[in-house]
């Protein structure tokens, strides 16, 4: 019989389990730990290196002289090298938020147990315990991961936040750190970093930061928006005296410089916005196209530097001119009607919002307010508005233009003699404070006028209206390409509508160059060819119309010269029907694309006379085209890009910049003289049309334009009932094109508003600033050219010293002059050409 085993003793048994179950959870325990960590730990952003740290930086749009007109960003950070970081500043930042920065690995765990005993436990308001590196850490989060999600409260996120510090710590040394972390801080307002908010409130370079600025700059990352300088200037106050107390109890600062610093007023900038605030629509067309070549992500956060080729001085001319010219011709619509209607307790709810806005002694000559009318007395001829904390006179010297609109009537005939024809009390009106001496101009030249219906006033009112009419303008540098200036409406605020590159407007007789600059190259055309002006009827896609002159008259047999400065319908139509026969239907079409319209033309009579729609930026370029006698060139908004190491995207550098440095200059001229820019009309045909053009802007109907004082060539453009009015018009150094009319057709502009009446005046306004002190030679002559002296009437040459106008012609093609006894040679006649 076996012996049995001994049996162990019951508590080996025990141990021996408890040993095994307590390996067993052991093991689990740092499986989860580890599942843990990798969980919390994935997808962190990796920067093992200074070099791989590449935070969003803006980017900037830059005009011609430097002057930053844009900005586009997620986060406004510019990063600056810790060197240019002044001492006293990182000084207020350590003393604002981790003193013992240089004593910790990342992580403080009591200032982290104390913050989460507050929250979690006591319940008390939710209180931070992050140092300087965790907030760093979180900043990279954010800027992986997103705001909402870098920024969730939770405890996973704060573990991945104090993983990723502890991976700082290891990766980069204290002063790296705090590089990071100054640069990457967000500091309110779109600040992201200290040199962006130094800029932003300060408008300076950290660099030149006071020991006020930094403690109020330091004072900011705990709570920007509650600590905000501009929103909050009494709360930034409080916060930043905390910071220097903290400055001299950790000894960086003595007890005097804490005191004069905490007594020194606290005086920030509004947050500027060069994007809407400079010139938004020019702005907005860059910033469209940088999207479509480089992607939105990289325009935003990529830093790229956008040299534009916009001329400042010149796009603020046009913007001036624009504004002005719209609110003229908008008051000859006649008066909208008042902004509101206001009684009792609304009126006194507004009256005081109004007295925020404009304090007593606030409105200046030419400033520009909003106002309740109190009293109208028509025996006076007076409106007593009030403006804010006082009361002004509008009399009626200031509103006659304030009728009910009508197109039907002009403008001249209709205004008005009494205030409360427009307005009665309690209307909300616009209304600019003027001189005395402006009204009484006013007056004078109005027919009937009294001068001595203006009154003397302490504050005299006259009144204004939003207007409801739009323009846009473009100027093109026809030498370079260079858009020097563009607007695309009224108000970027109120629409960002572009009406300059996007809205497909009928040109009008301004596209009657287009049409004779084919018909003077392929049909022969001269100054002196004779057209007919009379009535006839056109069969024209299965419909008959008849077309009219603006006058509605008729001339009878006229030469090109006086059809082209008088701007005849007929013989415009005839010459495309001449065309149409001569070189196919779909000719106009195919020649005005050539020049540069992008758009379609209709393939039908009507396209002579403008019915076809197009742009305004590519009228533009087709006139640039004449001006250069026939050559090509694409405009464009942007000069250059670059990266933010400084890399070249793209050069559309010019070898006539004089913004740039001589051996860019000479880039260009390599370039240009390897890409020579393609003819698409005669040098001879379009300087013919071109000594046409100038005659429309001396005696024709852009007459205008001579103003200018300088040699011009232009055309006018006026569609049917007046709904778009145009004038575009170049000297040798500017190429500039100007659109009037309403978005929507609800109604024509008024009687008489035509393309030299409404568009013009924009045009000569801009052109007087944006070549002031600027000599315009005269237009250069190519070869083959003869001039000869005839009559204007007959287009037929006259002996010498007879009087009569110098035309060009291609040589051998003009008329002979009359002698006595011999005729000279008939001018051409279309009906030749319609019996080749």
């Amino acid at each position: 019989m076996a012996e049995k085993p001994p049996r162990h003793p019951w508590w080996r048994t025990l141990l021996r389990w408890s040993l095994f179950l307590g390996l067993l959870v052991a093991n689990g325990a740092l499986a989860a730990v580890a599942l843990g960590w990798a969980w919390l730990s994935h997808d962190l952003p990796s920067v093992e290196t200074l070099a791989a740290y590449r935070p969003p930086v803006l980017s900037e749009i830059a005009s011609s002289d430097g002057q930053v007109v844009g900005e586009l960003f997620e986060e406004r950070r510019r990063v600056v090298p810790y060197d240019r970081i002044p001492r006293r500043v990182v000084q207020a930042f350590l003393a604002a938020e981790d003193k013992n920065f240089f004593r910790h690995h990342g992580v403080d765990w009591a200032g982290t147990l104390r913050a989460g005993v507050n929250t979690y436990v006591r319940k008390r308001k939710v209180q931070g315990g992050s140092t300087i590196t965790q907030q760093t850490a979180k900043a990279l989060l954010v800027s992986s991961e997103g705001f909402a999600e870098g920024t969730r409260k939770n405890l996973r996120r704060k573990a991945r936040e104090a993983i990723l510090a502890a991976r700082l710590e290891r990766a980069f040394g204290k002063e790296e750190l705090l590089w990071l972390y100054l640069n990457g801080v967000y500091l309110g307002h779109h600040s992201y970093g200290i040199e962006s908010a130094s800029e932003n409130y300060f408008r300076k370079s950290v660099e030149e930061l006071s020991l006020a600025d930094a403690a109020l700059l330091a004072g900011l990352p705990q709570a920007p928006s509650r600590y905000s300088p501009v929103l909050h200037p009494d709360e930034a106050r409080q916060r930043r005296g905390y910071v220097l107390r903290r400055m001299q109890e950790d000894g960086a600062i003595t007890e005097e410089e804490r005191r004069a610093a905490d007594a020194s007023p606290v005086r920030v900038h509004a947050i500027d916005d060069p994007f809407r605030e400079v010139s938004p629509f020019y702005a907005e067309a860059v910033r469209r196209r940088l999207v479509e070549r480089y992607g939105n992500e990289r325009v935003l956060r990529d830093g790229l530097r956008v040299e534009a080729a916009m001329d400042l001085d010149e796009q603020r001319a046009a913007q001036q001119a624009m504004l002005s010219g719209l609110l003229d011709v908008d008051r000859r619509q006649g008066f909208w009607g008042p902004l509101a209607h206001v009684e009792g307790p609304e009126q006194e709810a507004l009256r005081a919002r109004l007295a925020r806005a404009w304090p007593a002694g606030a409105l200046r000559p030419g400033d520009f307010a909003v106002g309740i009318v109190t009293a109208v007395n028509d025996a006076a001829g007076q409106v007593r508005v009030e403006v804010g904390g006082e009361v002004g006179v509008l009399p009626v010297a200031g509103m006659r233009w304030a009728r009910t609109p009508n197109p039907s009537v002009h403008w001249e005939y209709a205004m008005i003699q009494r205030p409360s024809t427009a307005l009665r009390a309690g209307d909300v009106v616009v209304v600019r404070r003027v001189e005395r001496e402006e009204l009484v101009a006013r007056e004078k030249q109005r027919p009937g006028g009294r001068p001595t219906d203006v009154p003397e006033a302490p504050l005299l009112l006259a009144l204004e209206q939003e207007p409801r009419l739009q323009g846009a303008l473009v100027a093109v540098d026809p030498g370079t390409g260079y858009v020097a200036a563009m607007v695309g409406g009224y108000d970027f605020e109120a629409s960002e509508f572009n009406r300059a590159f996007q809205a497909c407007r009928q040109p009008g007789s301004a596209f009657k160059p287009v049409l004779y600059s084919a018909a003077i190259e392929k049909l022969g055309f001269t100054p002196s060819t004779l057209l007919t002006d009379a009535p006839v009827v056109f069969r024209d896609s299965e419909r008959s119309w008849k077309p009219q002159n603006y006058g509605e008259d008729f001339q009878g047999e006229v030469p090109l010269r006086r059809a082209v400065i008088s701007s005849m319908n007929i013989p415009a139509v005839k010459t495309a029907e001449m065309l149409s026969r001569k070189m196919g239907p779909d000719f106009l079409g195919q020649w005005a694309a050539s020049l540069g319209l992008g758009t379609p033309v209709k393939a039908e009579l009507g396209s002579a006379l403008g019915s076809s729609c197009t742009h305004l930026i590519d009228l533009v370029e087709v006139y640039a085209v004449l001006e250069r006698l026939g050559t090509r060139r694409p405009s464009f908004l942007v000069k250059r890009v670059l990266d933010r190491d400084g890399r070249i995207l793209e050069d559309r550098i010019a070898p006539t910049d004089p913004w740039v440095p001589l051996s860019e200059r000479l880039a260009g001229a390599y370039a240009e003289v390897r890409e020579e820019p393609p003819r698409v009309v005669d040098a001879r045909a379009a300087f013919i049309l071109q000594r046409l053009m100038q005659e429309v802007a001396s005696v024709g109907t852009g007459a205008q334009a001579a103003r200018l004082g300088k040699p011009v060539a232009g055309k006018t453009g006026t569609t049917n009932d007046s709904f778009d009015t145009w004038f575009l018009g170049y000297t040798v150094d500017r190429v500039a094109g100007v659109w009037l009319g309403f978005d929507r057709n609800e109604q024509p502009l008024g009687r008489a508003e035509t393309g030299g009446k409404a568009a013009l005046p924009i045009w000569l306004a801009f052109m007087q600033a944006a070549l002031r002190d600027r000599p315009q030679p005269e237009f250069p002559v190519p070869e083959g050219i003869s001039f000869v002296r005839v009559n204007p009437e007959t287009g037929e040459a006259v002996p010498p010293f007879a009087p009569g106008v110098i035309e060009p012609y291609l040589e051998g093609t003009g008329p002979d002059a009359v002698e006595a006894g011999r005729p000279g040679n008939r001018p051409v006649d279309m009906r030749d050409l319609f019996s080749q």
